[in-house]
């Protein structure tokens, strides 16, 4: 894991210990301005994190920032695939596919945009 204070981000290796330590990221990052409750944050950088660990490719890049309008934070999960997440119907009996609609029902708003050289960021504005 390498962190780069100039743009409040972090460089995972594609592992199962990602999640993890992006959510410890995130957990700082709020401690920092003060918001006490980031539990829905861990949720969603936790998913896009094991989204891009299991179905990207190459190092992830977790940034946790502020909008510089609505002061709201973010949170973008880069990775150089560029496989789109999918919103999967409901499905009680399945066992997986159920990530993003949990990031669809806790962000006020999301979605992916390509990066200039190749992949994707897939982000999150947190309604805290």
């Amino acid at each position: 894991m390498t962190t780069d204070p100039l743009t409040d981000a972090i460089i995972l290796d594609p592992s199962e210990a990602a999640p993890e330590a992006a959510r410890a990221f995130l957990s700082d990052r709020f401690w920092e301005w003060g918001v006490e409750d980031d539990f829905d944050g861990r949720l969603i950088v936790s998913e896009l994190v094991t989204n891009s660990f299991l179905h990207g490719a190459g190092a992830i890049v977790v940034r946790v920032f502020r909008d510089e309008c609505s002061g709201l934070p973010v949170i973008e999960v880069w990775d150089e695939s560029e496989e789109k997440p999918v919103l999967c119907p409901a499905n009680y009996v399945s066992t997986s596919g159920r990530g993003m609609r949990m990031v669809d029902a806790l962000a006020a708003d999301w979605g992916v945009r390509p990066l200039a050289g190749g992949g994707k960021a897939v982000w999150a504005i947190l309604a805290t």
